[in-house]
């Protein structure tokens, strides 16, 4: 019968050298990929920053476009080039508010209270903004709303004499003057109302007086009755008015012919 010795595995006949020799190649493939990694990574990046460059470059020569043909009132064509910087670099506040100050030119005020809206959520420390908010909510009336926008840009910027002086002194002005117009509406209706609430006078249809002047007309009925007359026309053509009484009234002979009233 064969006998059966025991094998040894094939891993325990690789040298120690060998195998030092393997790992080290295996971590230098290793730093060659992660190197590759690196570089693919810092590439793209790379890429990416000269793409955000040339936007932002090319918005601002959009923005400095639209902002010489805005000074030249060529204002539909500066909104078509700030419009295309906002394609560029959409989070640009100034492009925003800039745009509202055309469309209030434009008398466009809600566009332009929706332009400065943007633009003041982009960059809510933006003073200019506020204050063109606030002057495009007065062109749509909104006056309270418009006070707020002007104290805001006068927080942010306590300095600038423009929006204390004119726009914000300006809306309190007006503010008043729609509390002043809006009480003497409220008065004249509540006087109309009244006037219409008024009760019909309660007269005394038995007084002297009205006794007296009723009496009076029944007097004056009675004479016009009682002198009622009849007309007569003969045969003969002879014509004669005669009285008519109503207990007993004029009688023609027999020669009567016509007879009128």
């Amino acid at each position: 019968m064969a006998s059966f010795g025991w094998k040894r595995k094939i891993g325990e006949k690789v040298s120690k050298a060998t195998s030092q020799q393997f790992e080290a190649e295996a971590a230098d493939d290793k730093d060659l990929s992660e190197d590759d990694d690196a570089s693919w990574v810092h590439a793209t990046k790379r890429r990416k920053e000269i793409l955000l460059e040339d936007c932002v470059k090319k918005s601002k020569e959009l923005k400095d476009e639209g902002a010489s043909l805005a000074e030249n009132r060529r204002y539909r064509e500066a909104i078509h080039k700030w419009d295309e910087a906002l394609q560029l670099t959409p989070e640009d506040a100034t492009l925003y508010e800039m745009k509202s100050q055309v469309l209030m030119s434009l008398h466009e005020m809600f566009p332009a209270v929706h332009a400065a809206e943007m633009a003041v959520q982009r960059n809510p420390r933006f003073w200019d903004a506020w204050q063109t908010l606030g002057r495009a909510q007065l062109g749509l009336g909104e006056i309270a709303l418009a006070i707020r926008s002007f104290q805001v840009s006068l927080h942010i910027f306590p300095m600038n004499p423009e929006v204390w002086k004119e726009d914000l002194s300006w809306a309190r002005k007006l503010l008043e003057q729609q509390k002043a117009t809006k009480t003497e509406t409220v008065q004249a209706l509540a006087k109309e109302k009244e006037l219409a609430q008024e009760s019909i006078p309660d007269y005394d249809f038995e007084s002297d007086e009205i006794v007296a002047v009723c009496a009076a007309i029944a007097e004056r009925e009675k004479a016009l009755s009682a002198a009622k007359t009849v007309v007569i026309v003969s045969a003969s053509g002879t014509v004669e008015t005669l009285a008519e009484k109503e207990s007993c009234p004029a009688t023609p002979d027999e020669t009567l012919f016509i007879r009128a009233r």
